[in-house]
């Protein structure tokens, strides 16, 4: 235990969303005690101080949308919570919110409480949203007793029958519910009729092999469900997040309801904004099977645009660590599950292309990396700030590192990464969470079970 445990960073650049300034943070126990200039006299010869000087303080990351050991009903990730957690805290990530699934049959407590069993092992804290399947209706009520479990936010989905598709009724009657009870609803959105048609059409062609797959789930699916959950939100003033945009015109879409008055966000990740559907020509397509797929080659350029003027609030992974073997048992994108790593390679690629790229500053990645999904889902100021008061969640970074990604020294159970031979800027130096050293100079430190649920 660190109750009392004094450390003090020394030197460094603390960023945080408003500004970046040279100064001292100074940590007693779990939590942020000051941040000013040269505290080291405060800390005198209380606790251990590391030297920053040359390295960026950050909020530690939080990825508020995350799937690790994930059981679909039709396939599972082999991983474990303290594995993939492990690899995202070499990323810099000390906060994921993961997902709470109720199975057929399942009350939504016992769903959460399911969830908290298996999360047991993580070493970084995490959150729930509850994914609601089978909440009849008369039952909404139900959704009341989520702020007392501490997880104040659901998803549905417009697409994935039969286990999560919800029709448009159903989510109008949860989208209510949801917003009278004061939870924030996150929505997979793409239209499901399109997507089959598409799909069976294809199929019937006898093209099913994974250079196929973005050919299955147009972007149009993405963008007319996004439009139709935005409309029924605002019905019934219900607030509302646009799962992982693939496009620039989902993006839009968001911001034109914000703009109007309208409590609507979305998100966005790495892999849209990256990489881009030549990827299905190529030799290995298999690596970038994913619901949404990825987009036509001006989409991720445009998507950034999006994120540099204020239309995208998150950033975050969508991880799924299916692995290598899983995702090559067949050359058919209708049998290839879905999803992939991303964890620990969420902070270095939105540094190496957004800030390389000239679409941000870094204060713009303390806010859509930590700020903005803690306030959005209820956790500022606990979590994502750099204040005195709040959790001692903190990254060091050296921005002048440079190297490539590889599968074989990044920490995913996955066995592969789809950003193989990837240049990047900047590396995770420590992350420091509630306090504690978990990851220093590429060295695990942290101990399995050490994270917390937290409620919101």
């Amino acid at each position: 235990m660190n109750a009392e445990r004094t450390l003090l960073i020394h030197g460094g650049t603390v960023v945080t969303p408003e500004t970046m300034l040279e100064a001292d943070v100074l940590i007693t126990g779990e939590t942020i005690r000051a941040i000013g200039r040269d505290l080291t006299a405060v800390c005198a010869d209380e606790g251990e101080v590391i030297d920053a000087t040359g390295w960026l303080v950050l909020p530690g990351v939080i990825d508020p949308h995350a799937h690790i050991e994930l059981d679909t009903g039709i396939y599972k990730t082999p991983d474990s919570w303290f594995v993939e957690s492990r690899a995202a805290a070499f990323g810099g990530v000390t906060t994921v919110i993961d997902f709470a699934t109720q199975f057929k049959g399942q009350t939504l407590p016992q769903a959460v409480e399911q969830r908290l069993r298996e999360t047991a092992p993580s070493v970084i804290d995490y959150a729930f949203h509850v994914m609601v399947t089978d909440l009849p209706p008369g039952q909404e009520d139900e959704l009341g007793l989520l702020e007392e479990l501490g997880t104040r936010s659901i998803k549905l989905y417009t697409t994935y029958r039969p286990n999560y598709y919800a029709d448009d009724a159903t989510l109008l009657r949860l989208l209510e519910a949801a917003g009278r009870y004061g939870l924030m609803t996150l929505v997979h959105c793409e239209n499901d009729a399109l997507v089959t048609a598409q799909t069976e059409a294809l199929i019937a062609a006898d093209e099913r092999g994974w250079r196929y797959h973005a050919l299955a789930r147009p972007a149009l699916a993405e963008q007319e469900a996004a439009a139709r959950v935005l409309f029924l939100a605002r019905e019934v003033n219900a607030p509302v997040v646009i799962a992982h945009n693939s496009s620039a015109r989902t993006s839009a879409l968001v911001a034109q309801a914000r703009d109007a008055g309208q409590a609507a966000f979305c998100e966005t990740a790495p892999q849209y904004l990256i990489l881009d559907d030549r990827v299905y020509e190529g030799s290995e397509p298999w690596r970038y099977i994913l619901q949404p797929p990825l987009r036509a080659p001006g989409e991720p350029e445009a998507l950034w645009k999006m994120v540099a003027g204020g239309a995208v609030d998150m950033l975050m992974t969508d991880h799924c660590a299916y692995t290598r073997e899983q995702k090559l048992a067949a050359d058919d994108f209708t049998q290839t599950p879905g999803g992939l790593p991303g964890l620990e390679t969420l902070l270095p690629l939105t540094v190496t292309y957004g800030i390389g790229g000239g679409y941000l500053e870094w204060p713009d990645v303390a806010r859509l990396l930590a700020a903005n999904p803690a306030r959005i889902y209820d956790l500022w100021p606990r979590k994502g700030a750099l204040l005195p008061g709040s959790d001692a969640d903190l990254v060091l970074y050296d921005p002048a590192y440079t190297g490539f990604l590889s599968a074989e020294t990044l920490h995913s159970g996955a066995g592969y990464t789809p950003y193989e031979g990837l240049a990047v800027k900047g590396h995770v130096v420590a992350t420091i969470r509630r306090g504690e050293v978990l990851v220093r100079d590429g060295v695990f430190l942290g101990a399995e079970g050490s994270g917390r649920f937290v409620p919101r």
